[in-house]
């Protein structure tokens, strides 16, 4: 079975093309500035690779240029469009809607209302499945919500203590996100260490960022709560906050409601704290160069994910393992490093030379730590071609 996997954003849309019978990753590609008059549209086949420019005028035509160049007579590595089974789509939230569905209107229509929830997210998405179900009415769409992997968590780690109403009426409670990625990583380290009673800490850290806390490859508590903007901090959003704290700031700025949860999803974060950007990268070079904005937003960062981290030793009754992913876990190793120090009384015990050495899949702990440490690249696209195959089979 071929399945195509959509990642969409208000103007790009990416996918990756899998061959299931064996696993493997046929294509990629990718169409930036939907919209414009010069919209980028790249594609990898195999050894094949190609940059071009042209007017994509929407979602729907983004996907007919994607299976133009899936079956490319000379390049293409299908034979005919029919050969795609499904398109899967790793998408956010709808709420009681969660899970791997086929797309229909009940779910777009959840999607559209809770868009407060995900506003970077859903109205994307909606409008592009939208399209995409009336220009290819023969390929059916999967949608496989972040918040499925997490389903699992008790009500006593998922629970806000507001009224019951709030939960059971309003369906206002932590959800938890990145379901894609914490789903791939521990079942990825379960098959490393050849074990599947493992007790995980994920970590999860790139532009957006979650922790997850997972036991015998069930996800028990997730740092994301109701929206993707709670938990960490993330690159410019903000992360946990006091919401009683925005009467003072309407008074103290004039600003409304919508204008202070604007600032909250888009200048906040580790952009808000540094004043200067958002990418760790850009923060440790200024930081090591004496940026004090810059020095704040990463202690602000490392100390929520430790945070966390400690809570989920509680939640599990320790960890076998702790996995760092995301494009920050993977690539930071002061991130890592600042995480994992002075952390021997827990059982964890990062190697320093280790963890200057990664390359690709990586344990970075010491010898005699009582918790594996593990640098792994996440592949959250597998994971939603996997679940789209089998909600159709």
């Amino acid at each position: 079975m071929k399945v195509l996997v959509a990642n969409l954003g208000s103007t790009s849309f990416k996918y990756r093309l899998f061959d299931l019978s064996s696993d493997v990753q046929l294509a990629r590609g990718g169409i930036d500035r939907i919209g414009s008059a010069e919209s980028s549209c790249q594609v990898e086949i195999g050894d094949y690779s190609d940059t071009a420019t042209r007017h994509i005028p929407d979602h729907a035509a983004a996907v007919k240029i994607c299976l133009e160049q899936l079956t490319d007579a000379e390049h293409g590595c299908l034979g005919a469009v029919s050969e795609v089974a499904v398109i899967g789509f790793k998408t956010v939230f709808a709420g009681r809607l969660s899970g791997v569905r086929v797309v229909n209107e009940e779910l777009l229509a959840a999607m559209e209302e809770l868009s407060d929830i995900a506003p970077a997210h859903n109205p994307p998405y909606v409008k592009a499945m939208r399209q995409l179900r009336e220009a290819c009415p023969e390929i059916p769409l999967v949608a496989a919500l972040e918040t499925g992997f997490h389903d699992t968590i008790p009500l006593a780690n998922r629970s806000y203590a507001v009224p019951a109403a709030w939960r059971t009426d309003y369906q206002v409670q932590r959800w938890g996100f990145h379901g894609a990625s914490h789903r791939y990583i521990t079942t990825r380290i379960a098959e490393i260490l050849g074990r599947d009673d493992l007790r995980v800490i994920s970590c999860h850290l790139g532009g957006s960022n979650s922790l997850c806390a997972a036991k015998d490859g069930v996800s028990l508590a997730n740092s994301l709560g109701m929206s993707p903007q709670s938990g960490l901090p993330h690159n410019n959003r903000v992360g946990d906050f006091d919401p009683f704290a925005l009467p003072v700031l309407m008074r103290a700025t004039g600003k409304s409601l919508s204008e202070l949860l604007e600032d909250l999803a888009n200048k906040s974060g580790l952009l808000g704290v540094s004043g200067l950007s958002g990418d760790v990268r850009d923060l440790e070079e200024a930081a090591a160069e004496g940026h004090a904005g810059a020095q704040l937003a990463l202690d602000v960062f490392v100390a929520s994910i430790r945070q966390y981290v400690g809570a989920y030793l509680a939640v599990l009754g320790g960890a076998d393992a702790i996995v760092f992913t995301g494009g920050i876990g993977e690539n930071s190793q002061l991130i890592r490093q600042q995480v994992c120090d002075n952390m021997a009384w827990a059982g964890i015990e990062l190697d320093t030379e280790l963890n200057q050495q990664v390359d690709g899949e990586t344990k970075i702990s010491t010898a005699g730590s009582a918790t594996e440490i593990w640098v792994l690249q996440t592949n959250e696209e597998i994971i939603v071609a996997r679940q789209a195959a089998k909600a159709i089979s």
